[in-house]
């Protein structure tokens, strides 16, 4: 049964026991590292993507379209409504600008240059998903100034430091839900963990999230590793018109709190995604970062072998292309070959 996230003291805990590598973690992953062949990042350039903006003057014909930005960002718009999912904007994913896994390519678009939106949703804390210079920008456009900011137990803190208007911020435990205009959006479990150092994990919640607009209802799973209750939220919350799995920055080592493409192809179908046909698989967490020891392109590449073998429909678009949503019709953009 599906719970609201427990605690031991001040630590938010997973669903399902999991255990979060420290310090031994490392020794084991240094000798691969050091030894490691792999294409870890593209050896040429990619791009430049570019956004065309004036497309938002229109709404979708579908009533559903998303702009991947790469990684977990994108612009997703549903039954009217524009929601900014898990921007970061930053050069770099981490604590510091100087250093730390770069971005592969720019930006599509300029934060300033973006059509206003009704939500900014943020997931969890990582770098990779909330990105500081990000946030400070986007609490001071003029375009932002009506957005509702939806994110996780304890988020809240960090985004009122980066500028965000505290009345703005709603924090949401699992199982909990805010309405936005015509849109529904539910905080669900994930197998993950949280925290901007390595002194403050699991202060702050950790979420994926059910967005259910008036006509249509997709799942933004963020980051997970593989657990059971994956088929609870599809006979909850679905069929989902579009379900977003984390394919990137996997490995045995972090197996429980990483899905890879073997594990959200397994996820995509506990969701129920494929019961009626026409819902699709968008593969994120991939495509921008260095975050894990495997070449960059073989996320989608394993992905690509998956869906064949279980018949799984992707939905994949270049990054910075506004692209139409349509029941069971796929989309697999070849741009990272």
């Amino acid at each position: 049964m599906l719970q609201r996230a427990s605690r031991e003291g001040r630590k938010f805990l997973n669903p399902v026991p999991t255990t979060i590598g420290g310090f031994g973690t490392l020794l084991k992953v240094l000798p691969r590292f050091l030894s490691n062949k792999a294409e870890k990042f593209p050896y040429r350039p990619l791009g430049p993507f570019r956004t065309d903006v004036s497309v938002y003057g229109a709404a979708p014909e579908s009533g559903l379209r998303v702009t991947w930005m790469g990684h977990s960002s994108m612009l997703l718009e549903i039954d009217g409504m524009r929601v900014l999912v898990d921007p970061v904007w930053d050069e770099r994913a981490s604590p510091s600008q100087w250093a730390g896994p770069k971005r592969f390519f720019a930006a599509p678009v300029r934060l300033e240059d973006l059509p206003g939106v009704d939500v900014v949703l943020v997931s969890h804390d990582h770098y990779d998903h909330l990105g500081e210079a990000t946030i400070r920008m986007l609490a001071g456009l003029e375009s932002m100034r009506g957005a509702a900011w939806v994110t996780s137990l304890g988020v809240g803190e960090i985004l009122r430091g980066f500028g965000v208007e505290a009345e703005k911020i709603s924090e949401l435990d699992w199982t909990d839900s805010v309405t936005v205009g015509g849109l529904t959006i539910t905080a669900v479990p994930s197998r993950h963990f949280s925290g901007r150092s390595m002194f403050n994990r699991f202060e702050t919640l950790w979420s994926a999230f059910v967005l259910k607009g008036t006509e249509h209802t997709v799942y933004f799973g963020a980051d997970s590793g593989w657990w059971e209750g994956f088929a609870e939220i599809g006979a909850a919350y679905g069929p989902f018109d579009l379900v977003m799995l984390e394919i990137g920055a996997f490995d045995v080592l972090w197996s429980g709190i990483h899905l890879g493409p073997d594990g959200a192809a397994r996820a995509y179908e506990a969701l129920n995604g494929t019961s009626n046909g026409n819902g699709l698989m968008m593969p994120i967490h991939w495509g921008l970062f260095d975050l894990a020891l495997h070449g960059w392109r073989q996320p989608i590449q394993r992905l690509l072998e998956v869906a064949g073998e279980k018949g799984i429909k992707l939905w994949a678009p270049e990054p910075g292309r506004p692209t139409e949503v349509v029941a069971g019709v796929e989309v697999r953009s070849d741009w990272w070959r």
